[in-house]
């Protein structure tokens, strides 16, 4: 006899309600005092580099590209951010981030566009390099414009950051990503990754798709730039090199391209580990380079490949298997 599964809907709300739960008991935490200021801005820089890794694992995990540029993105939303807060007051911190954390994703997401349009058109290494190319340009025009304060950066940003607007745009972002993804449109995208020329004999628009995914992908990157600013105050032209491109990439890589969870755990742990490491001083950044060649060794695929944790899906095998044990009982 064929078992019944648990409902789609009753899925989700098992995954809401332990969204709400994690929220209630760690801003808890935070507010009574339970995790220290240390822990907690730590905390802060794992949710923001959560939104970034996520927001390009769907340019590099499900839509198959390769992009260096995303730190070209975070910056244009963390001086986007900076500048509405230190120059503009409606009376209102909340109102003030909102409109400008709104900004900083949609000037992101426009030049998105503008590199995604003629970049997405390239493939491979050529792809790699002129996204590269779009980073390093974005962080030399900062570093010699007068209002973004040059090589000096900015400095006295508000610090708007809290708990709860970062946990709440991680969750927004990956329910985005995943709703995207097991959509239509989702399927588009994971066409083109497999075989981008049997999608467009299929009568994809590749070129639509494409670069709404990499337009996306930079809208939250904007977002995170945003948070970021306001989350340590000072920002320079220099926070946005190369190799926080490179940083955040390792995140999608290590985490499993085309594994949301798995962006979330390795963005997570990458955070943290370099701060856990600190005891080892000078030998921390070997132990933590050595960790990543392992995982790199042992599983290629990443910590999580293209898994998807849900535990709605955990509660279903689990009843499904109780249901089988008692029907082995009753056959014995």
């Amino acid at each position: 006899m064929k078992r019944k599964s648990i409902p789609t809907s009753v899925k989700y709300l098992i995954n809401a309600l332990l969204v709400v739960a994690i929220f209630l008991i760690v801003n808890g935490m935070i507010d009574g005092g339970t995790i220290s200021r240390y822990y907690t801005r730590i905390i802060y820089k794992v949710g923001i580099f959560v939104i970034a890794a996520v927001s390009l694992n769907l340019t590099c995990g499900f839509l198959g590209q390769l992009p260096l540029g995303h730190a070209g993105f975070m910056a244009i939303g963390a001086y986007t951010t900076g500048l509405i807060t230190l120059n503009m007051d409606l009376g209102s911190e909340s109102l003030n981030f909102t409109i400008a954390l709104l900004a900083s994703g949609l000037i992101a997401a426009v030049f998105g566009v503008l590199i995604g349009l003629p970049a997405l058109r390239l493939k491979g290494d050529y792809l790699a390099i002129i996204t590269l190319a779009f980073g390093e340009m974005i962080r030399v025009i900062i570093l010699n414009l007068d209002f973004t304060g040059g090589a000096l950066g900015l400095k006295s940003i508000p610090r708007y950051t809290s708990f709860p607007w970062i946990y709440w745009l991680c969750v927004v972002t990956c329910f985005v990503c995943y709703t995207l993804v097991h959509s239509k449109g989702g399927r588009a995208i994971l066409s083109i990754r497999e075989n981008e020329i049997a999608a467009e004999s299929c009568g994809i628009n590749t070129t639509y798709y494409k670069t709404m995914t990499f337009t996306l992908a930079a809208f939250f990157a904007g977002i995170a730039g945003g948070l970021y600013s306001c989350y340590i105050a000072t920002i320079t032209p220099g926070d946005f090199g190369f190799m926080k491109s490179i940083e955040i990439l390792v995140m999608v890589v290590l985490g499993g391209m085309g594994s949301i969870v798995g962006s979330v755990i390795s963005a997570s742990a990458l955070t943290v580990l370099p701060e856990l490491l600190r005891a080892f001083d000078a030998y921390r950044m070997v132990v933590y380079s050595l960790l990543l060649v392992l995982v790199m060794i042992f599983k290629p695929s990443g910590l999580m490949g293209s898994y998807e944790l849900s535990l709605g899906d955990f509660a279903d095998r689990l009843i499904g298997g109780g249901k089988k044990q008692n029907r082995k009982k009753e056959e014995q």
